[in-house]
């Protein structure tokens, strides 16, 4: 007897829930289409019953290679646990930082893991910057909070095998890295242990991994080691069904990470991979000894294996749906066998993969769209659906259903009950026929549901901070723990059935498409907004150096037609907004009104950092949240909602010159910190303006942090820049990666970049030269301008530079020698030439009044 249509769509739309993938894989993307070869490999796939987990730090820490040719060659259920986002890195495509470029690397990671075929899970842990060792990073981290998190993913996923990219000692370098290793080795031991986190046990069984290994290679071993006593494995083979070595899918993978500058080529043939043993099981041959991979692992599940083995002998890839007849006996074999069943990891994550296949080989392509990218809180849309059978095969379509997130930060639980069902268009799905039609969507009642689930809530300098749902649901698909990101704000589910048998369910999230005049077809994620937005210029601190005021634009954004109400500035005591408050009126959706306030600090303001926060209130409810847009081509587009807040700086600086030329590199915000001191900031055009006759006419020419590694035409008009200083000017250069600078030598004597940094952000700082104008003129520069400083004091300091170089102060990390280059200055002909690593980039928008005052005497030098 078949099953009930209800029982069948309940069961296949829980079993994907679960396996979270296969809805966040093609979310803000163009639905997913199978080749031939994908539904092969898929079936291959389907008869291999074996997990590997790859564990790292960071984005971009994770062996693409190897994942690629687990996943697609080796087969295996694959999945890489990033202990961070990578919030402390640099952006070399714009400039996001912090939080901003989390996001950007958590959809970095995703788009990696598109391409070679891996799953993408986190813990909660902030990436804080830069850490020397695992103590620090512990220290800040809360260690049991992330380990908990990583026991979570274990018992979820359930890895035969884990593997760490990094040893838990100094060789690992980073203290995240090393960190990432020692928690992998304790989560090891951790999951399988009911008596550790037994809350957990709720919802996932304890897990013992059968090994934990470190793939190690040539980088961490000593000059002349041999590998010859660790475990191998050749990941550089070549899959004919992809058209592609594993290390080619690894370079396209890899080529994901583009705000770290990863580009990275292609490789071909034989590509060793070492592992040394760390903990489990002892392995002599393969890293997988001992690991039963078949059907075998279920009981009764070698007959299972018998029929899939059946399906990919009979497989023509001409004709895919003559397939479907074997998969549907196979899917119901697995829905019964569930039934009972007391570990169903393996039978719910095949009878996931089994409904994907089956309407993969039935041709199905199914869409739902808006013809809008937001929908306010609290208001309606429409949603148009589509499903079309591109196959010969009978299908009849039963149901079309809108589920949507029915809590805030539910990520993969939708209402199977949702009064949102069309099943009016029941009827043939005829070979090359479309059903469409329309269901409403409304019910959206919290304006942060679209924020990213690790965002909506204040966290810690080292951990983000979000709440679980309170359900009476059981299901590990109700928490947001270890998931990549939101899930989609609605889906749509099409219940069919095929020669009137078998019953499935294709599920698709509902999006934003478009058609752009140059890039084509575009789909974007829904998202929902508050109301009415609250923009405050972002990246912006708003400096007072007299008592002269500075106009702050407010910009009111529209979620909803018809917004009225008030808005106003919220400053500390001392300081005065004019006007006291402004009415608006936003007659349609999308409606943008700036209102401009007028800010002073009044005589009793002090001096330091404060802040400014503007508040809408509409119908009695306030809004402090703007939006965001995260826009690049290699992710789908991303939106946040930023608190309406800027820092207030008022200090005491005095400024010499006027005009200054800025030349951007990887993307900064000092060009506009500059402007907030009052200086007249051009931008340069590395095309046209870096000749010295044009760089003339400034006071003090700037270059942008990692401008040396990106702008190429510094490599010949580096001799330009140096014949400005001759003639008298300043050029002052903030830090440069040490690798893949443009040319040799940044400077007009020789200067040796390193990774040397400071990490600890209020390191004491020991001034050398304490009559240096640097120090002195026109500010006086004192310990207390290095107080309150964020993320790292500075990085990429000169390990060795010439004689002309004076080095102005020092400072180190708890045991170390202090390090004496964080500011470097030489007098070159009539002019002067600065190197430095402090972190200005990151001071200057957090409004660290000290940052200001440094940089003001390093524009002003010579003046």
């Amino acid at each position: 007897m078949p099953l009930s249509l209800r029982t069948a769509a309940r069961l296949c739309l829980a079993l994907l829930i679960v396996n979270c993938a296969l809805l966040t894989e093609v979310k803000a993307q163009a639905p997913k289409t199978y080749s031939s070869a994908d539904i092969l490999l898929g079936l291959k796939k389907l008869n291999v019953l074996g997990s590997v987990m790859y564990i790292a730090a960071h984005p971009d820490d994770e062996n693409t290679r190897l994942i690629a040719y687990f996943a697609n060659g080796r087969l295996l259920e694959t999945s890489y646990l990033s202990c961070t986002r990578g919030d402390g890195g640099q952006d070399l495509i714009g400039p996001e930082l912090r939080e901003q470029l989390g996001v950007i690397r958590t959809q970095e990671l995703l788009a990696a893991r598109r391409i070679d075929g891996g799953r993408q899970f986190f813990t909660r842990a902030n990436d804080f910057g830069f850490s020397k060792t695992s103590a620090e990073t512990f220290t800040i981290w809360d260690k049991e909070q992330v380990l908990a998190d990583m026991v979570w993913v274990i018992r979820q996923r359930r890895p035969d095998v884990l593997i760490t990219r990094f040893p838990p000692d100094p060789r690992a370098g980073h203290g995240h890295h090393q960190a990432s290793a020692i928690l992998a080795a304790e989560a090891f031991d951790a999951a399988g242990d009911p008596k550790r986190f037994p809350e957990q046990l709720k919802y996932v069984q304890a897990w013992q991994p059968k090994r934990l290994l470190w793939n190690t290679g040539s980088f961490f071993v000593k000059p002349g080691e041999s590998m010859a006593g660790y475990l191998s494995l050749d990941a550089g083979g070549y899959n004919p069904l992809l058209g592609q070595s594993y290390g080619e899918i690894a370079a396209r993978s890899r080529s994901s990470h583009r705000s770290q500058g990863f580009g990275s080529a292609a490789t071909r043939g034989e590509a060793l991979e070492y592992f040394q043993p760390v903990k489990g099981a002892p392995a002599t041959k393969d890293i997988f000894d001992g690991v039963d991979q078949t059907w075998s692992r279920v009981p009764g599940g070698a007959a299972i294996g018998r029929m899939v083995e059946e399906v990919i002998r009979k497989y023509d890839a001409g004709n895919p749906s003559a397939s479907v007849a074997g998969l549907a006996k196979v899917y119901e074999v697995l829905i019964r066998s569930r039934m009972g069943a007391k570990n169903l990891f393996w039978i719910d994550d095949k009878i996931a993969a089994t409904s994907v296949l089956i309407q993969a080989c039935a041709g199905i392509y199914a869409e739902a769209t808006v013809d809008e990218r937001a929908l306010a809180s609290g208001g309606q849309g429409t949603v148009t659906y589509s499903i079309l059978n591109r196959s010969a095969l009978p299908i009849k379509l039963d149901k079309v259903r809108l589920s949507k997130s029915h809590f805030p930060g539910d990520p993969f639980s939708f209402i199977l009950d949702d009064p949102h069902i069309d099943s009016k268009q029941a009827a043939d799905l005829n070979p090359g026929k479309t059903i469409t039609g329309t269901l409403p969507i409304s019910g959206f009642n919290n304006a942060l549901i679209s924020q990213p689930y690790w965002l909506r809530e204040p966290g810690s300098i080292g951990m983000y901070k979000f709440s679980e749902p309170e359900s009476d649901f059981t299901s590990v698909s109700h928490f947001v723990r270890g998931t990549p990101e939101n899930a989609p704000i609605a889906t749509v589910g099409f219940s069919y059935a095929i020669d009137g048998v078998s019953y499935y369910f294709a599920q698709v999230p509902v999006q934003y498409k478009h058609t752009d005049p140059t890039l084509g077809e575009l789909y974007q994620p829904l998202v929902v907004v508050p109301p009415v937005m609250v923009n405050i210029p972002a990246a912006r601190a708003y400096v007072f150096a007299d008592a002269q005021p500075k106009t702050i634009p407010v910009t009111l954004r529209a979620g909803r037609a018809g917004v009225r109400g008030a808005l106003a500035l919220l400053v500390p005591a001392g300081w005065q907004a004019e006007p006291a408050t402004a009415a608006f009126d936003l007659k349609n959706k999308d409606d943008e009104q700036t209102v401009n306030f007028t800010l002073r600090p009044g005589p009793g303001a002090p001096e330091g950092k404060a802040e400014v926060r503007a508040v809408a209130t509409v119908d009695g409810q306030a809004y402090t949240r703007g939006i965001q847009t995260i826009d690049y081509p290699h992710i789908p587009t991303q939106t946040l909602f930023p608190e309406a807040v800027a820092p207030l700086v008022k200090l005491n600086v005095q400024r010499r010159g006027q005009q200054i030329g800025y030349l951007m590199g990887a993307g900064d915000e000092v060009p506009e910190a500059l402007r907030q001191l009052g200086y007249t900031v051009t931008l340069l055009n590395p095309a046209t303006d870096l000749t010295a006759e044009h760089l003339a006419r400034y006071d003090a020419v700037v270059i942008g942090i990692r401008a040396y590694n990106t702008v190429e035409r510094l490599k010949t008009q580096q001799p330009e820049l140096l014949r400005y200083v001759a003639n008298g000017g300043n050029l002052v250069v903030q830090y440069v990666v040490s690798r893949g600078t443009v040319l040799p030598q940044i400077g007009p004597y020789p200067l040796t970049l390193s990774n040397d940094r400071v990490t600890v952000e209020g390191a004491p700082v020991t001034f050398l030269q304490p009559k240096s104008p640097l120090l002195n003129v026109p500010n006086k520069i004192t310990e207390n301008d290095f107080q309150g400083w964020v993320q790292e004091q500075g990085l990429y300091y000169p390990s060795a530079w010439d004689a002309h170089y004076t080095p102005i102060i020092a400072s180190g990390d708890p045991g170390e020698t202090p390090k004496q280059s964080a500011i470097l200055v030489a007098d070159y002909g009539k002019g002067h030439y600065i190197y430095t690593g402090l972190s200005l980039f990151r001071e200057l928008p957090a409004g660290v009044p000290g940052a200001y005052r440094l940089l003001t005497n390093m524009v002003s030098l010579g003046k």
